[in-house]
């Protein structure tokens, strides 16, 4: 009876820490979420992939909690872990490491690190933000233009010419030639906003027949 109620005062005392490192570890990782779908470089599932940072946080917060105390149950975790396999369609090594601090959150509060876990956490999330977050990638964007044409008298250097003055930098990438027509993959970091707009138009005055195709030169779509 004495063994039974020194457990249960035990286990009252660890209750309110433990309580509060979960929610701390819960509101981390909303402010990790909330900081991914704002400042990651991701083009593709910011919504789907950061709505899972919280659940994953709680979820190995609440795995390290139950297996810590046990050396059993951590062989046990290891076991279930080698048959498991987490077939997440990672497409960016960027959602990848953002996962992985997701998953540092739920260790560090689950340990009981509380204040060193915040601290780090922070850290790492103000050298993304001024460092390494997107907030100039509007001016170092760079696209893929993939142009078609059928004119013989257009060459790509005409091409090359025409998009000089509304770029940074210009780079052939490929080129596919045929009787029937040719096709040219440039790569381009544009001056603004009217680049599209201001391409279009220079290529359809070339050849009304061509066709352009613009996307992000980090993808590959």
């Amino acid at each position: 009876m004495q063994e039974l109620l020194a457990f249960e005062q035990t286990g009252q005392m660890e209750l309110i820490p433990t309580l509060s490192s979960f929610l701390l570890c819960t509101i981390m990782s909303f402010i990790l979420k909330a900081f991914y779908i704002r400042r990651s470089f991701s083009l593709t599932g910011k919504n789907h992939i950061g709505s899972i940072l919280p659940i994953l946080s709680t979820v190995v917060f609440l795995v390290i909690l139950v297996v810590k105390s046990s050396l059993a149950l951590s062989l046990g975790l290891v076991g279930a872990l080698s048959i498991v396999r987490f077939r997440t369609p990672i497409k960016e090594p960027e959602e990848l490491v953002y996962l992985f601090l997701a998953i540092a959150i739920g260790l560090g509060y689950a340990a009981g690190q509380a204040f060193i876990t915040s601290i780090l956490v922070l850290s790492i999330l103000a050298i993304i933000f001024f460092f390494l977050s997107n907030k100039s990638i509007s001016n170092v964007s760079e696209y893929n233009l993939i142009i078609n044409w059928k004119k013989d008298s257009v060459s790509i250097q005409n091409l090359m010419d025409e998009l000089k003055p509304f770029v940074h930098s210009i780079k052939l990438i490929r080129l596919d030639s045929s009787s029937d027509d040719s096709t040219a993959t440039i790569m381009v970091s544009p001056n603004d906003n009217k680049f599209i707009d201001a391409v279009t138009d220079k290529v359809q005055i070339l050849d009304d027949k061509s066709t352009i195709s613009f996307f992000e030169s980090r993808t590959n779509w």
